[in-house]
C-alpha cells in the first residue's frame, strides 16, 4: 500500500504542476454520459495516457481524460470515462482516480452511471437516485494491507450515499418536475448483461438496478471519508418476460437521451454544496 500512496503522490504532483487550483467536487461520468463536459467551463483537461500510474479507458463512450474547471460556481474535476474490474484492471487500479481526486483536494463525488433496471416500476430513461447498494457481487478495492493514509481498517457502510445530498437532489428534481426514482444498486463485475433468472435473483436480494461500475469507487471513496452522491441511468429493463435482448449501443443511446436531466440535477447540487 505504500507503493500505491507514493504512485497517488506521484500523480497528484504531475495534475498540480499543470493545473494549479484545487477542485471542491469530484465528478464520475458513466457509459454515454460523457458530453455532461459541455457544462463545464473548462479550464484545463489532462489525457488519462499523460498521468504518471494512471489506466486508460479501453470502453465506448468513454473519452479518457480528466478535466478541470468550473461548474455551478464550484472548482470540479471530472472524468470523463471510467475504469472498470471487467477491462482486466486491478480494483487498486479501478478506484486509483478516485484517491487521486481525494488527494488533489474534492470534499464531494458525485457519480453517474447507467444500469439495468430491475424494478417494475421503472422504465428505459428514468433517473435512479442511489441510496445504497449490495456490494457482494464484486471485488472489495481494501483487500490486502490497509493503509491508514486511506482510512481506517474497517469503515463503516451504513450510509454509503449521503442522506443529506440525497435530500438536495430530490428537491431539485421536484423542482424541475423530473419523476427521479430511489433505489438500490447492485454491482457485478461484467461484462456478459444479466441473463434473464440473474435479473431475478438479484431484484429477489433487494435491488432495483444492476451495473458494472461505481460500487468499488464509492467504498474506496468512503473509505476516505468523501461524501458520496451517485445517481443511474436506467437504459434497460431485464426483469420482464418479454423478449428483451441488450446491446451497448442500446446503452449509449438511452443515456445520452436522460443526460439532459441529470446534468441540470448535477449541476444544481453542485452549485448548493
Amino acid at each position: 500500500m505504500a507503493e500505491v500512496l507514493q504512485k497517488i503522490n506521484e500523480a497528484v504532483a504531475f495534475i498540480q504542476n499543470i493545473y494549479s487550483q484545487t477542485p471542491a467536487v469530484g465528478i464520475v461520468l458513466g457509459s454515454g454520459l460523457g458530453s455532461f463536459t459541455g457544462e463545464i467551463s473548462v479550464e484545463k483537461e489532462i489525457a488519462y495516457s499523460d498521468i504518471p500510474h494512471f489506466p486508460v479507458s479501453t470502453v465506448e463512450g468513454h473519452s479518457g481524460k480528466l478535466i478541470f474547471g468550473t461548474l455551478g460556481g464550484k472548482k470540479v474535476v471530472a472524468m470523463a470515462g471510467r475504469f472498470h474490474y471487467y477491462e482486466g484492471y486491478s480494483t487498486e487500479e479501478v478506484v486509483f482516480p478516485i484517491r487521486v481526486m481525494k488527494y488533489l483536494g474534492i470534499s464531494t463525488l458525485l457519480i453517474s452511471n447507467a444500469a439495468g433496471g430491475m424494478n417494475l416500476g421503472f422504465k428505459v430513461g428514468d433517473l435512479m437516485i442511489i441510496n445504497d447498494h449490495i456490494s457482494m457481487l464484486t471485488i472489495n478495492p481494501l483487500l490486502g494491507k490497509n493503509e491508514p493514509a486511506f482510512g481506517t481498517r474497517f469503515p463503516d457502510m451504513s450510509e454509503p450515499y449521503r442522506k443529506d445530498l440525497i435530500d438536495k437532489a430530490l428537491a431539485i428534481a421536484k423542482a424541475a418536475a423530473y419523476d427521479v426514482k430511489v433505489g438500490v444498486y447492485v454491482g457485478v463485475t461484467g461484462p456478459t448483461f444479466e441473463t434473464r433468472a440473474e435479473y431475478k435473483m438479484l431484484h429477489i436480494l433487494g435491488g432495483d438496478a444492476v451495473g458494472m461500475s461505481t460500487v468499488q469507487e464509492v467504498i474506496a471513496a468512503v473509505h476516505m471519508g468523501l461524501p458520496v452522491f451517485a445517481m443511474s441511468v436506467i437504459t434497460d429493463i431485464g426483469i420482464r418476460e418479454e423478449e428483451n435482448t441488450i446491446t451497448h449501443e442500446e446503452v449509449l443511446q438511452a443515456a445520452k437521451d436522460a443526460e439532459p436531466k441529470l446534468t441540470h440535477i448535477f449541476k444544481t447540487l453542485i452549485e448548493q454544496l
